[in-house]
């Protein structure tokens, strides 16, 4: 893709080379640009979920790269487990929402996709909604996770979040772009 001047920078055509390799994430070098891969190649999905007595279902877990507890709307890597590498985004909602919050939907709609952090990662993550829940479990992610749920009346999420962030928590800014989403749908339909 080109810039708005229609040139593309140097780096572009510059050789990429491999600093490291993890389980996850490959640390990788274009020319001056150094920038984070996830090595599944499905990226990661946020769930946008309501539940019937339309309350808002967020997460919070501690997060060592950050060395703080976060808050932050379920979400997971998308074909992250060996047995379905090749799963959808859809897909990957739906098993991450029951996972970590203990809610199963009826049907999940994607809404919009585009980079976690343009200037740092590869990463693309997909936003999807997630409709008619019903309560089927206790969630809290799996054995490696420790995650607290936690379901906010709607008209209330932003100001629950800013008090969190008062609190001390992480508050991913992504969570706002998910109210947006929630609040007006898919490109700005109504929801």
């Amino acid at each position: 893709m080109n810039d708005s001047h229609g040139r593309l920078p140097a780096d572009v055509h510059a050789p990429e080379e491999t600093l490291y390799q993890g389980q996850w994430l490959s640390l990788r070098r274009r020319g001056r640009w150094e920038y984070a891969e996830r090595n599944n190649p499905g990226g990661a999905v946020i769930i946008l979920a309501v539940t019937p007595e339309d309350r808002v279902l967020f997460v919070e877990q501690y997060r060592v790269s950050i060395l703080k507890h976060t808050i932050e709307m379920p979400a997971g890597l998308v074909g992250d487990l060996a047995d379905q590498a090749d799963e959808s985004a859809l897909l990957a909602a739906a098993r991450e929402l029951e996972e970590e919050t203990g809610y199963r939907c009826g049907r999940v709609e994607f809404v919009h996709e585009g980079p976690s952090s343009s200037g740092m990662s590869t990463e693309m993550i997909a936003f999807v909604r997630a409709w008619d829940l019903v309560k089927v479990g206790p969630g809290g992610g799996d054995d490696s996770e420790d995650i607290v749920v936690h379901e906010v009346p709607r008209a209330e999420a932003g100001r629950w979040l800013f008090e969190k962030a008062a609190a001390g928590y992480s508050i991913d800014p992504k969570l706002f772009a998910g109210l947006w989403f929630i609040e007006h749908g898919r490109l700005g339909t109504a929801a």
